[in-house]
């Protein structure tokens, strides 16, 4: 299924800072990766997104959500929830963006093969043996040989994982 935008803004949120990566849709090939302080996200950061890369295109927003497992929950995950809210909003009225959000349990069964690689390790793993099979440093490269992954860090990985995951969800992969 061809989607009608060709930019995916994927977001991981946290309580102060969140992962966030601006991919292709046609390929999934990132093309910026950061962890980034949530108020620089909602002001300069999403107008340099939208100046330097969108200027005329549309543009699609991922968002980890939230989900209940049952279990008590401490006030970073209702800050983050606030994000997320702010991130929606923020994204809807100044980027004219389309917004849409995936689950963790979904990343998981999109990405990770079985249930005991059910972790962030398995996760980055599992895009790497997916976008760069037999890469060393786990397809990141060098400066002067850039791989796949280059310029990923932790919150990085997360965010990637939102879009292949939205990505892969459009497609009816899982």
């Amino acid at each position: 299924m061809r989607s009608h935008f060709d930019y995916l803004v994927a977001i991981d949120p946290g309580t102060t800072s969140s992962g966030v990566c601006l991919m292709l849709i046609e390929d999934m090939k990132p093309l910026w990766c950061d962890k980034v302080e949530n108020h620089l996200l909602i002001g300069k950061v999403l107008t340099q997104i939208y100046d330097r890369h969108l200027t005329v295109q549309p543009l699609k927003v991922v968002i980890e959500r939230m989900q209940g497992n049952n279990m008590p929950v401490s006030l970073d995950v209702f800050i983050t929830c606030e994000w997320i809210g702010r991130f929606t909003e923020a994204f809807m009225q100044f980027a004219d963006a389309s917004v849409d959000y995936v689950f963790r349990r979904e990343e998981y069964r999109a990405l990770c093969a079985n249930i005991y690689t059910h972790n962030d390790k398995g996760v980055r793993q599992a895009l790497v043996d997916r976008f760069a099979m037999g890469q060393p440093n786990y397809g990141k490269g060098t400066k002067s040989k850039p791989g796949w992954f280059y310029g990923f860090s932790a919150d990085s990985w997360s965010a990637y994982a939102v879009g292949v995951t939205y990505l892969d969800k459009q497609e009816g992969r899982f």
